[in-house]
């Protein structure tokens, strides 16, 4: 069975590319869009510039791991795009949480002080 809370259609990642906003740090770039659904759908990309499949996967571990400790504070119905930039190969787990975390500051879904 699918998870619900993916990101999945063409057309949804599309749409999310013309209409959606974007926000970047060193390590991660997220695109944005309210979805007007009860839940937030999310992805993870790494492209083949980040490396090898093993670089990949690791990448995307370290943003779904930086992402779930900061998910309990975003509000519901977005649909959220994360790419990994070639920096993120080096980066620790912590590194990509404050990097997160700062994107989500910029955006306006978390407060500003903390």
């Amino acid at each position: 069975m699918k998870k619900p809370d993916v990101l999945r259609n063409r057309d949804d990642f599309n749409n999310l590319y013309r209409k959606g906003k974007s926000s970047g740090s060193k390590y991660v770039v997220v695109f944005y869009i309210k979805n007007n659904l009860d839940l937030s759908r999310k992805a993870f990309l790494a492209s083949k510039k980040v490396g090898n499949s093993v670089a990949r996967n690791r990448a995307r571990r370290l943003m779904k791991e930086a992402f779930r400790q900061v998910e309990d504070n975003l509000p519901a119905g977005y649909d959220i795009l994360f790419i990994a930039r070639n920096t993120i190969t080096d980066a620790k787990c912590d590194d990509v949480a404050r990097s997160i975390r700062g994107i989500f500051k910029k955006a306006g879904f978390l407060p500003q002080s903390r």
